[in-house]
């Protein structure tokens, strides 16, 4: 089978949002057929085109053999055992797990949309990403470093190592 290097973003801002992001980071472990090889430490950040309390985030590298859909499903499956709901965009919740990269891959669908359509804009994908994977190259992108640079107005405070 084909290995697949997939960058996962994390967040949550309800109920215990540094608990709920540890623990997703370890039932990313638990995906068959996959590994986590690096987690950013978290980070708190003030909601984006959102209200509500401040987001836990980090961002994990995972080596897959599953196709990104599938890859997708496992993380929709983790969301909602921590009882995540979309009552409507942007709202608040329990934990939320994007698929940033998928290889370099860029795949567009009703479903999935990669790389993450919104990642260079959040400052909160992007440091705790550039911590993991200082080099890498986010197709048709500015450099980690420069992106970053643009987003210095967004606050985010590393929480843990």
């Amino acid at each position: 089978m084909m290995s697949h290097t997939a960058y996962i973003g994390i967040g949550s801002n309800l109920g215990n949002a540094l608990q709920n992001t540890q623990q997703a980071i370890d039932l990313l472990r638990k995906i068959p057929k996959t590994s986590v090889e690096a987690s950013s430490s978290l980070y708190q950040t003030a909601p984006v085109d959102a209200s509500g309390d401040d987001y836990i985030n980090a961002v994990v590298r995972l080596k897959t053999e599953l196709d990104a859909l599938t890859l997708l499903e496992e993380l929709w499956r983790i969301e909602t055992l921590f009882g995540r709901e979309r009552p409507f965009r942007n709202a608040p919740r329990t934990l939320d797990m994007d698929i940033l990269l998928y290889d370099s891959d860029c795949i567009q669908t009703e479903r999935l949309c990669i790389p993450h359509p919104r990642m260079t804009e959040r400052a909160f994908v992007l440091v705790p990403l550039h911590e993991i994977a200082p080099d890498l190259n986010i197709p048709g992108k500015d450099s980690l470093d420069t992106l970053i640079r643009h987003l210095a107005h967004q606050k985010i405070k590393r929480v843990t190592a």
